[in-house]
Formats: structure tokens, C-alpha cells, sequence
């Protein structure tokens, strides 16, 4: 198999922040990442402690998400300077993985 080394991020958000659809904008337009992923989380919590999730009786539309997308370091680099100032410290992450070529 034929590889090449990617940066992937992981970026932690709540649907009530309202910050999905101009985050996914700016990766698609402006960065033209290769492509990107959301998940909408049935559970969890952060910073404030507080648990957002669902169930039966709670049809919370304040669930957590991830977004997830991965290019070459270098791309990614720039990426990560351009968001710094609209993601919350602590909540975006990065590794170093291999993707078939």
C-alpha cells in the first residue's frame, strides 16, 4: 500500500453555538480542504460541567458535535491559524496519520 503522511483535526463544538455552518463555509470556500465530516453527538460535556444529551423525555437540540477533516500538514497548519481565534482553546485537536494514496 502507498501512503502519504496527513494532519487530521477534531474540532469540539454545541449545536447551540451556532458556529457549524460558517465553520463548514470557511473549510469548504476558503480553505478547500479535501473534505470534512460532522458528528452529532447523543451525549456529553465540557468546560461548564453541564451534561447536554438526549433522551426519551429531553429532545435537547443542544447536542455536542464534531468536526473532523484532515489534509497535508502543511494545509492544515494554515488552517488551524486561520480558525485559533474562533475555536475555543482546548477544544480542537490534531494528529499525525497515514492515508492511502
Amino acid at each position: 500500500m502507498n501512503a502519504t503522511e496527513v494532519t487530521v483535526v477534531r474540532i469540539y463544538l454545541t449545536e447551540g453555538e451556532g458556529q457549524l455552518k460558517n465553520l463548514i463555509k470557511r473549510l469548504h470556500d476558503w480553505e478547500k480542504l479535501r473534505g470534512l465530516t460532522v458528528f452529532r453527538g447523543i451525549s456529553g460535556y465540557g468546560d461548564s460541567g453541564a451534561v447536554h444529551g438526549i433522551d426519551m423525555i429531553d429532545l435537547s437540540l443542544n447536542l455536542p458535535l464534531v468536526v473532523e477533516f484532515f489534509d497535508t500538514p502543511e494545509k492544515i497548519e494554515k488552517t488551524i491559524e486561520h480558525l485559533a481565534e474562533h475555536i475555543k482553546p482546548g477544544h480542537m485537536v490534531t494528529w499525525t496519520a497515514s492515508v492511502n494514496i
